[in-house]
């Protein structure tokens, strides 16, 4: 069977991803079910909040929003309200709400003060009473104010999207920076790996569904229904994290393709055309993309938790698979490339300077003559079919991607300087593989020269390869990449 071969639920050339009219048109309606909880609490102000009443009348619903007068209902329309306000915002609006939130509400000194006056005089059985007044004094009273909006239809994923908001203003701004920290704490207590439900996607879940992983796909673009089928089929597997309050958002998923061996090649696993193994016989999972869904929760962690129980379940069902590997992107490799050899910093052998054209310069046989060469080659369009210099470039290319990932930290000196890297290895995975031209794409070309690398996870060394390098930086290396970091 080919891939992509059956029918598809879908009209040819039917609009792809949620546009931005959808998006416009999601929120309207969440904008019309919150203005009818408000009910007379409804306001109105300018979109950009650009008026000094609108500033004032603002900051009075956020008031009045903290002291939650009139009890529970009363205190879910003024944050239905609220938030209607904000949903009718612009982007420069947004950044004012958000800022007067941060700056207007700070904690109340005089109440931190009067509560460790208390907490020192109290005696030993008022402690614990003591311990709580502090604490609801020092807790930031922005936060108090977000999570009211927990009660809403939808608050929850209206407080995600804020927060992504929130994460393009905070520069330089103190106030915003924040409370973006005391943001981060809230999700990161709500989006507790306890909380979520790991699911199977399949090419039977609603359309809405599979849209949003078109939409949210960051690793290899999805170009149309026939891609996702191809994505979702039977040697494929596709797996995401979802939250009780945001059933229909994965917030973030995974895409696996069942082999035989290492996948050198992202054609290979892309391509709708090639045939569909069986996955029964395979021996070898590849995580191929793995895509965070919602920019919202940046900087909370659920990757090394969706891989190890997606391992669990692919073990459960094909018993068969003897290696969990990944053919994951290089994002920071060209860059680097390109400094070092700005800066001279890239070793070149002997061997390899011979293995390059002449240059026709005075320097033409020292390094910095032949760095910029280099540098000059890998950015002319399909160098690599120059069937002259290819075979030198590759063999220089694949030992600075190797020392790149292996030997290249961040200021900690533990953590690796490619975030991807970094991920697989403190996740316990090891570099197994270097694959040359492994994704010939815009953006692979533009990344990482077109190579890829295949991070393997031996599932009785995982524990040991995070502790090693989590507390002393040091990288699991296959035998294949030492090799190449001695030549």
């Amino acid at each position: 069977m080919v891939k992509g071969s059956d029918n598809l639920k879908f009209k040819a050339g039917e609009q792809v991803g949620i546009s931005s009219a959808n998006s416009s048109t999601w929120l309207e309606r969440l904008r019309e079910v919150w203005r009818d909880i408000a009910g007379t609490f409804s306001g109105s102000v300018r979109a950009d909040l650009s008026n000094d009443s609108d500033i004032l009348d603002l900051r009075e619903q956020m008031k009045n929003c903290l002291e939650a007068r009139g009890g529970e209902v009363s205190a879910r329309a003024r944050a239905a309200s609220l938030g209607e306000t904000y949903l009718g915002l612009d982007m420069s609006g947004r950044r004012r709400f958000l800022q007067v939130l941060a700056s207007s509400f700070q904690t109340d000194e005089m109440a931190v003060s009067d509560a460790i006056s208390d907490y020192t005089a109290a005696k030993l059985n008022d402690i614990s009473k003591a311990v709580t007044n502090l604490r609801m004094a020092l807790e930031p009273r922005p936060i108090r104010l977000l999570t009211q909006f927990n009660a809403l239809p939808q608050g929850v994923k209206f407080l995600v999207d804020m927060r992504s908001d929130l994460l393009s203003f905070k520069q330089k701004d103190p106030f915003l920076q924040a409370l973006e920290h005391d943001f981060r704490l809230l999700l990161t207590s709500w989006f507790d790996i306890g909380f979520l439900k790991l699911e199977r996607i399949s090419w039977d879940h609603p359309a809405s569904l599979l849209e949003k992983l078109i939409e949210y796909e960051a690793v290899h673009e999805m170009r149309g229904w026939g891609d996702l089928k191809n994505r979702l089929d039977a040697d494929r597997r596709c797996f995401a994290f979802f939250h009780p309050r945001m059933p229909d958002e994965p917030l973030i998923f995974v895409q696996v393709a069942l082999l035989n061996g290492l996948a050198e090649s992202i054609d290979e696993l892309l391509d709708p055309s090639s045939p569909t193994s069986e996955a029964g016989k395979a021996d070898t999972a590849i995580f191929y993309s793995i895509s965070n869904a919602q920019s919202g929760l940046e900087g909370i962690s659920f990757g090394g938790f969706l891989i190890k129980r997606v391992v669990d379940l692919l073990r459960a069902e094909f018993p068969g698979l003897r290696q969990f590997a990944t053919l994951s992107p290089i994002p920071g490799f060209r860059k680097w490339l390109e400094k070092s050899l700005d800066n001279g910093e890239l070793n070149i052998t002997p061997s390899e300077m011979a293995g390059l054209p002449k240059t026709n310069k005075e320097n033409d046989d020292k390094i910095d003559g032949y760095q910029t060469f280099l540098k000059s080659f890998i950015s002319s369009k399909e160098w690599y079919l120059d069937e002259v210099s290819e075979p030198a470039v590759r063999l220089i290319l694949m030992r600075a991607a190797g020392k790149y990932l292996a030997c290249c930290k961040r200021k900690d000196g533990i953590r690796a300087l490619d975030p991807v890297a970094n991920f697989h290895l403190t996740n316990g995975a090891r570099i197994e593989r270097l694959n040359w031209l492994a994704d010939k794409s815009e953006n692979g070309m533009k990344n990482a020269a077109g190579l890829m690398v295949n991070y393997l996870y031996d599932l009785e060394r995982i524990e040991a390869n995070h502790e090693a390098y989590s507390i002393d930086g040091k990288t699991a290396l296959s035998a294949e990449i030492k090799r190449l970091l001695k030549s």
